[in-house]
């Protein structure tokens, strides 16, 4: 068998029995491999990485040391889930860094898209090696690469690429879930007891809330997408739309329009809700979002985000417009 090919024989993964036979063989691969050594992850708090995060602690404990760099383009609530799943319910050794102000800074009047996208994944490597270098004993590195990722790239996984460290650091690849496809990781993560709200996560950019910061991002504008998600994924699941709907999130562009506010014209930014179905991500349909619920999800917008006064909805497929604005 070639190294980088699912075995032929490999059952899918579908049941949690099966997850746990998957979770038993791991552990002892994982022990078998790394013996007392300790090994180095990158936890962004996505699927993938989450999954590997919790089967290394699961085969060996405080020998893994996470390292989650919080570079201030995620989620809401995404950097203290991480901290308080990880650190305070599975006991994980993890190493916390606040880069928010660094990753800002550097992107300060950065308009152009793959500028940022170059930015904030040459900057992660960055911060990645200095939290290793501080390190001593690290001879192994986990990533979260999946059997997607192998046919795709190479084996290379873009957003989790440590390949951009420098090869000094002669790291050993860790890669439990390499042969597996996404469902797969999740109906593992199921069983490794991680939250439903890390298993089914929707997929989220590698820059992060950066691509839909459009243009130049500035900290108020950020904080506005920021808040401007929360509340679209709240109003969704209340709904009955989260696990439906494949993908939805909100962007703000780098303009203002005029609005009226208690009785007084204001200059704000627009808010676009993108809610789109999926089954490839090549192609891409618009969700038919109740028109009611759009009009509760705009109320409350407009009432809830400081600096906004519109709520679009975009109801282009694609193709002609992609999934992401940026």
């Amino acid at each position: 068998m070639e190294q980088n090919k699912r075995p032929e024989t490999m059952e899918r993964i579908t049941t949690a029995a099966l997850a746990e036979a998957f979770i038993s063989q791991q552990v002892e691969e994982i022990r078998a491999q790394v013996g007392q050594k300790k090994v180095l992850l990158a936890l962004s708090g996505g699927v993938d990485s989450s999954v590997v995060a919790a089967l290394l602690i699961r085969a060996i404990g405080k020998q893994l040391v996470c390292v989650h760099v919080n570079h201030g383009l995620l989620r809401k609530g995404e950097p203290e889930q991480v901290v308080q799943v990880f650190r305070d319910e599975m006991d994980a050794n993890l190493v916390y860094v606040d880069a928010v102000d660094r990753f800002l800074d550097k992107l300060a009047g950065v308009t152009d898209p793959e500028q940022k996208r170059k930015i904030i994944g040459g900057e992660f490597i960055r911060v990645f090696e200095e939290e290793a270098r501080k390190l001593e004993g690290i001879e192994f590195l986990a990533q979260g690469t999946i059997y997607p990722d192998i046919l795709e790239s190479d084996g290379v996984k873009a957003h989790h690429n440590v390949g951009g460290l420098p090869e000094d650091l002669k790291f050993e690849l860790v890669e439990p879930l390499k042969f597996l496809f996404k469902d797969e990781v999740r109906v593992v993560g199921k069983a490794l007891g991680l939250p439903d709200g890390m298993v089914y996560r929707q997929p989220f950019p590698g820059p992060g809330l950066g691509v839909r910061c459009l243009g130049a991002i500035t900290r108020d504008r950020l904080e506005a997408v920021r808040e401007s998600d929360a509340i679209l994924r709240e109003e969704f699941a209340k709904n009955g739309l989260e696990g439906k709907v494949w993908q939805y999130f909100t962007v703000i562009p780098d303009f203002k329009s005029v609005g009226v506010r208690e009785g007084k014209r204001t200059d704000a930014w627009p808010v676009i809700i993108r809610a789109v179905n999926t089954k490839d991500a090549m192609t891409a349909t618009v969700e038919d979002v109740p028109f009611a619920l759009l009009q509760h999800i705009t109320a409350r917008i407009t009432a809830q985000v400081a600096g906004v006064n519109r709520v679009l909805y975009d109801l282009t497929p694609k193709p002609t417009g992609t999934i992401e604005w940026e």
